[in-house]
């Protein structure tokens, strides 16, 4: 599953690399052309591949704890709270998994 969701993160980054590199190339000229001197923002796809790299370490994290508790290394408290942790985190990217595919649809049903 952390194999899954790496994959995930690295088609994100690689696919929107020349659209970031883009994005933010007309982003420089038109804050140059307005006169703004404000600092960019961050792009939709690394703000996204933040979010799969901690529920990732939070699942790595949940499974050595788990692993830990199993052979008697770790207290019960650090493994329950490792792997609370991780199931936020597992359904926090499950709930936005489900508007970027709500979202898809709902744009794949508007007329031309």
């Amino acid at each position: 599953m952390i194999d899954a969701i790496k994959t995930i993160g690295a088609a994100l980054s690689s696919a929107t690399e020349s659209t970031t590199n883009a994005t933010s190339s007309a982003a420089s000229m038109a804050s140059q052309a307005l006169g703004s001197t404000a600092p960019a923002g961050q792009s939709f796809s690394e703000v996204f591949s933040g979010m799969a790299s901690e529920m990732t370490n939070s699942l790595r994290s949940a499974e050595t704890s788990s692993i830990a508790g199993i052979s008697g290394k770790a207290n019960t408290r650090e493994v329950i709270d490792a792997v609370m942790s991780a199931e936020q985190s597992l359904q926090t990217a499950i709930a936005i998994r489900d508007k970027i595919v709500t979202a898809y649809l709902e744009i794949a049903r508007t007329p031309i």
